[in-house]
C-alpha cells in the first residue's frame, strides 16, 4: 500500500513538474518574443531616426553648397556691372561717337513722347556737342515721322557734372522725364538683360520653366 501511494505521489510530482516545465517554456517563449519585438521596434525607430538625420544632413549640405554657388555667381555679376560702371565715362571721350549716341538717345525720347516741343537735360560741358546732336535728331525725326519737332536744352537743370554722360528728355510740360543717362541705362541693363547674362556666363538653368 505504501509502495502504491509512493508511486502515485511520484507520478503526480512528475506530472506537476512536466506541466510546470511546459508553462515555463511557454512563458519563456512569450517573453523572448516580446523582447525580440521590442528590440526590433527600437532598432527600427533608431534606423528611421538615423535615416532622417542623414537626409537632413545631406539636404543641409546641399543647400549650403547651392547658396555658396549662388553667392559666388552674384558676386561675379556685381563685379561685372561694377566694372561696366567704371567704363561708362569712356564712351564720352570719342566726341564723334558720343554725338551719335546722344542723337540716338534724343530720338528715342522723341519717338516715345511724340510731342512738338521737348527739352533735354545734359552736362554743361556737353552743351555744344548736344546742340549738334539735337540738330541731327530733329532732322531724322522729321524724315521718319513727317512732323516738325523743337528740342531745346534745359540750361537751368543740367545733369550733374559727375555724371558719366548721356541725357534726359523731358516732355508733358515737365511731368515726363525719360532718363537716358548712361548710369540709368546701365541700371536698366542690369534688370532687363540679367537673365541673358546669367545664361551666357553660367549656362541654361534646367530647373527654370518660364522666361520673361
Amino acid at each position: 500500500m505504501t509502495a502504491f501511494i509512493r508511486q502515485e505521489a511520484l507520478e503526480k510530482a512528475k506530472e506537476i513538474q512536466l506541466k510546470a516545465d511546459e508553462e515555463f517554456s511557454i512563458e519563456k517563449s512569450k517573453l523572448v518574443r516580446q523582447e525580440t519585438s521590442s528590440i526590433d521596434k527600437t532598432y527600427e525607430k533608431k534606423f528611421k531616426q538615423a535615416s532622417m538625420s542623414q537626409q537632413i544632413t545631406r539636404s543641409t549640405a546641399s543647400n549650403k553648397t547651392r547658396l555658396k554657388i549662388l553667392s559666388a555667381r552674384q558676386e561675379l555679376l556685381d563685379n561685372l556691372f561694377e566694372q561696366a560702371r567704371g567704363k561708362l565715362g569712356g564712351y564720352a571721350d570719342d566726341k564723334t561717337k558720343y554725338q551719335t549716341i546722344c542723337k540716338n538717345l534724343i530720338l528715342e525720347g522723341l519717338y516715345a513722347l511724340a510731342e512738338e516741343k521737348v527739352v533735354v537735360r545734359a552736362r554743361e560741358k556737353d552743351y555744344d556737342l548736344v546742340k549738334k546732336a539735337i540738330g541731327d535728331a530733329e532732322k531724322e525725326y522729321k524724315e521718319n515721322v513727317k512732323k516738325e519737332v523743337k528740342v531745346e536744352i534745359d540750361e537751368k537743370n543740367p545733369q550733374p557734372e559727375g555724371s558719366a554722360g548721356g541725357l534726359s528728355i523731358v516732355g508733358g510740360n515737365g511731368k515726363i522725364d525719360i532718363n537716358n543717362t548712361f548710369e540709368e541705362r546701365l541700371k536698366l541693363l542690369e534688370t532687363d538683360a540679367l537673365p541673358a547674362v546669367r545664361q551666357i556666363l553660367f549656362g541654361k538653368n534646367e530647373n527654370r520653366k518660364f522666361y520673361d
